[in-house]
């Protein structure tokens, strides 16, 4: 039975989809295709019917979470003290908790990282992230900040979603974000 070409592309975006919240949540290496596809209905061999290999795929599920973060951070920095708004979400217990929702830079970008095909993708979501910290910034080294608070915030949330002890891990969270916020006054 044949499909039409509407029902591949929804299939495709499923994949992606998909793909894009089981990275951030359990990262590249354990996310196998076959549980992929299992999960969505689809045989491990529909798989390379829309993808040359796992590396593209995790490059358009990449794109898809940088797509899915901008959305959420566009409203954050539109607001009276985005910087603030932001650090606040991102060092959230939403965030903590719900990493296929959230930025991919704590889980992805260590996996890619080590990986000998490093992503593009990976350049432009975190460039996203360092302009928007950079305008809200008035020192002259605000693209030195941007960085610093950026590996900071990234660094804060990656260590709070690696310890067992839940008491910990939300210290961590708050004890940088309050640290972030005292130095940004």
């Amino acid at each position: 039975m044949r499909y039409s070409q509407d029902h591949k592309a929804q299939t495709h975006e499923r994949i992606i989809k998909e793909a894009s919240a089981r990275f951030r949540r359990d990262g590249i290496g354990a996310t196998g295709l076959q549980p992929l596809m299992k999960a969505l209905g689809l045989t491990h061999g529909g798989f390379y019917s829309h993808f040359k290999s796992k590396d593209e795929l995790v490059e358009k599920a990449l794109q898809a979470a940088g797509e899915q973060v901008d959305v959420i951070c566009a409203e954050l920095f539109a607001q009276d003290r985005p910087l603030e708004a932001f650090i606040d979400t991102y060092l959230s217990e939403w965030h903590q908790t719900s990493p296929d929702e959230g930025c991919p830079l704590p889980t992805m970008s260590s996996e890619l990282g080590l990986r000998r095909q490093q992503s593009p993708t990976t350049d432009v979501v975190l460039n996203a992230r360092l302009a928007q910290v950079q305008g809200t910034l008035e020192d002259e080294d605000a693209a030195d900040q941007s960085i610093v608070i950026m590996s900071t915030l990234v660094g804060a949330l990656l260590l709070s979603r690696s310890v067992e002890n839940p008491e910990l891990a939300q210290r961590i969270l708050d004890v940088t974000r309050a640290y972030l916020k005292q130095t940004r006054d």
